[in-house]
């Protein structure tokens, strides 16, 4: 059997964006930590995501605004913007959930 790495997490994106930076993070998400091990634990998994949140984005998840990353600006009104806020209610709880679903964790 082989090991679920953390891309695993990132299949299916979310439907739907808040803003355009969205998904050009979500994808660097996954070229930066896609290639590791699931960790062992949901907050292991809390911690690797993130650290690698504020090494991207330059700020941490709990940051309150909107933040402007030059390499995600490619074209119209929110380009290049990504919202902290879309991340930390719709993506981190997405991850955490599949990542709970692959180890066979039950939420009660």
């Amino acid at each position: 059997m082989t090991e679920k790495k953390i891309a695993a997490l990132f299949e299916n994106q979310p439907r739907q964006w808040s803003l355009r930076g969205d998904p050009y993070l979500w994808r660097e998400m996954i070229a930066t930590i896609g290639e590791i091990p699931l960790p062992a634990t949901e907050h292991q998994l809390m911690e690797l995501l993130n650290s690698t949140f504020d090494r991207l984005v330059g700020y941490p998840i709990t940051h309150q605004q909107d933040i402007f990353i030059e390499r995600y600006a490619h074209g119209g009104m929110s380009s290049g913007y990504v919202c902290l806020k879309f991340w930390r209610e719709k993506v981190f709880p997405l991850l955490q959930a599949r990542y709970s679903e692959f180890m066979g964790i039950a939420k009660g």
